[in-house]
């Protein structure tokens, strides 16, 4: 019984990897709607892109790794 539990919440722990790609989509989205409006500024911007993308699949895989932990660990 404890272990079905550590399962789910392994699996509630897994939606932050589909939380981390939507933010990815919002970064690089917002990125290209900010480039199309104002070419010459965009390469500019191109280390702040990355770093965004950066800082959202970090939380992805952090949230990767709590699952992990939950199925294995606990």
């Amino acid at each position: 019984m404890e272990g079905d539990l550590a399962h789910i919440g392994a699996g509630l722990a897994a939606i932050g990897s589909g939380a981390a790609a939507i933010g990815v989509g919002n970064v690089a989205g917002n990125f290209l709607s900010g480039a199309l409006r104002n070419p010459s500024a965009a390469g500019g911007q191109t280390a702040t892109l990355f770093i965004g993308i950066a800082f959202a699949e970090a939380l992805g895989i952090f949230s990767f790794l709590v699952a992990l932990l939950l199925m294995f660990a606990v």
